[in-house]
């Protein structure tokens, strides 16, 4: 699974109109509902947010990666979003955060909410990559961004 398949430029925001980590994920939310006509926001605004509650998902190194599962959606989903201005996500390195990516998946698929996850992550550890994305001015020129980036990461 490549990020371009489960993201699409109607779920990019540049930037996110929300000041606070909880508003944020809401308009995430909403943003994913506005794209696919989610089963139920609602209780996927709670998976996410009851997620947040166990542990940040502020992962570090100006990002964010609020995740959920459950069955107001059919299939795996993300968001991204770059912030106004840096919000305290109490991330693990306590700085704050920019890029925040947004990942909803029904209960019955563990294995491909964890592949999006991890391919996510490994992404986000490069400086570089990062950089291009928060220079992006456009919900496409992001799109490029991390398409072109998964090629040249995932296809050696």
């Amino acid at each position: 699974m490549k990020l371009k398949d489960i993201l699409t430029e109607d779920r990019v925001k540049i930037p996110l109109e929300s000041l606070e980590k909880e508003r944020i994920i809401e308009e995430m939310v909403n943003m994913i509902d506005r794209s696919v006509n989610l089963k139920n926001k609602d209780q996927i605004l709670k998976a996410v947010l009851d997620r947040e509650a166990v542990m940040s998902t502020g992962v570090g190194e100006e990002v964010a990666i609020p995740h959920g599962k459950s069955n107001g959606v059919d299939d795996i989903i993300a968001a991204l979003g770059i912030t106004r201005e840096p919000i305290d996500f109490k991330s693990l390195d306590d700085k704050p955060v920019r890029l925040v990516w947004l990942l909803v998946g029904p209960e019955d698929k563990t294995g491909p909410h964890l592949k999006a996850l991890s391919r996510i992550s490994r992404l986000m550890h490069k400086r570089e990559f990062r950089d291009r994305l928060l220079e992006s001015r456009a919900p496409k020129q992001m799109l490029d961004v991390i398409t072109s980036e998964e090629e040249k990461y995932f296809n050696q």
